[in-house]
């Protein structure tokens, strides 16, 4: 609206308002009311000719205007930081953790089974908790799993050849499952023997899982000249019908680091599945030395051939879990489901440790990491085997902590005896 329309429009509503005012008190005359109409159109003429200012810019929009200048600076870098730990949790490199897995209910994982029809299965007395088992992880890192593995006191991180070696990760990672199945027959063997039962461990043939490469002999060496796969039949002529008279032979003292010797060996026959030994054939092989230089050996790592023979089938799942660590709880676990009462005792139990066929508890490794995994899962006792070291079992107590009691055992019996003593019941006696 122009200044006359709003002056035209102020003096409407005035003039409008005088009528109004003069029907209403009739004594009034008109010429003050003139006069008072004239005076306020001046000032609104007045009014509208005094230009317009903007106020000066008060302190509080300067610091708006201050604070959207550093805002989008700090929004950036926070995209580019949040960026940046992406890019690092994506981007995988030549690192490998040890760090604390899981302790895992072995009852669970048990299943017991007739072998043919109308055969027997043992009572099975189930338990509410039972024995767990222990992993450590060990998958390949990225760049920010590595950075906080180095800051972890409980993850070691790991290059390469420090986890594998001269083999590759489905080479370690089939031997890893290869001495799960043979901790698994191993502890069913020793815990049915245990208890008065048919049980019998069958040796099998001396077959080749890897060879060794490192420190190999230049020429000869089992790393050039023999496969995966390859079972070895005869050594000098001498014959090798087992794993055990493999490692009963090496043991003499004909042989010597350094020393040639003839290996026959049948090579792997994908295409058939009867083993035949006219195949034989030989190979020149020098003998290398062992990894702490006191004795010679072929430089293969012998794929554990053991079958055992039950009176019933055993099952015992562990899905993708590799290791032989397992075999002390799974002998345990085996000995609570066959028996009644509540072999553990008070509280959650834990162990780790490889089982031997004479059932003695031998070493593992991962022990801290272990011992951080079961503080975790509210276990109260672990067991673990006295082979480790005084220090490694120093400080797997540390990381435990105080809720967590390690006993360490060197056999089977030690094991029942430590259970004994936190509240389990003993073993029946053998019928």
């Amino acid at each position: 609206m122009g200044r006359r329309g709003a002056t035209g429009f102020m003096r409407s509503i005035i003039h409008n308002t005088k009528r109004a005012s003069a029907k209403t008190h009739r004594a009034r005359t008109a010429e003050p009311v003139a006069v008072s109409d004239r005076i306020v159109g001046d000032m609104i003429e007045n009014s509208m000719d005094t230009p317009i200012v903007p106020p000066p810019p008060t302190s509080a929009s300067a610091g708006r205007s201050w604070g959207i200048y550093v805002a989008l600076p700090l929004v950036t870098i926070s995209w580019l930081i949040l960026f940046g730990i992406v890019l690092a949790a994506a981007f995988r490199i030549d690192r490998y953790e040890l760090a604390p897995g899981d302790a895992i209910a072995v009852a669970p994982r048990i299943n017991f089974a007739a072998l043919e029809d109308g055969d027997e299965v043992p009572e099975r007395f189930l338990t509410d908790d039972g024995i767990h088992f222990v992993t450590a992880l060990g998958g390949q890192l990225s760049v920010l799993d590595a950075v906080l593995g180095w800051i972890d006191p409980y993850v070691q991180v790991d290059t390469f050849r420090d986890r594998f070696g001269d083999r590759t990760p489905e080479e370690n990672r089939q031997i890893g499952f290869q001495s799960m199945v043979t901790s698994k027959q191993i502890a069913q063997f020793v815990a049915l023997q245990k208890l008065g039962m048919d049980a019998e461990l069958v040796e099998g043939r001396a077959e080749v899982a890897s060879v060794v490469c490192d420190g190999a002999p230049d020429e000869n060496s089992a790393c050039e000249n023999l496969e995966e796969g390859d079972t070895i039949v005869a050594i000098n002529g001498v014959e090798i019908p087992s794993l055990a008279a493999l490692l009963a032979e090496m043991s003499q003292p004909t042989y010597a680091i350094g020393q040639t010797v003839t290996v026959s060996v049948v090579p792997e026959d994908a295409s058939s599945s009867t083993f035949d030994r006219s195949r034989a054939q030989d190979r020149t092989i020098q003998l290398m030395g062992s990894d702490d230089g006191t004795r010679p050996i072929i430089g293969i790592v012998p794929a554990d051939t053991r079958t055992v023979r039950l009176p019933f089938d055993v099952q015992i799942s562990t899905t993708d879990i590799g290791g032989p660590s397992a075999g002390l709880s799974f002998t345990l676990s085996l000995l609570d489901e066959l028996t009644e009462g509540n072999l553990m005792g008070n509280g959650r139990v834990a162990a780790t440790g490889t089982i031997r066929q004479d059932g003695t508890v031998g070493g593992i490794g991962a022990l801290v990491q272990k011992a951080v995994a079961v503080r975790e899962s509210g276990v109260t006792l672990f067991l673990v085997p006295s082979e480790q070291s005084d220090e490694e079992i120093a400080q797997a107590q540390k990381a435990a902590g105080k809720s967590v009691k390690i006993v360490a055992v060197s056999d089977l019996d030690e094991a029942l005896e430590a259970l004994r003593q936190n509240g389990g019941d003993p073993l029946p006696p053998i019928k």
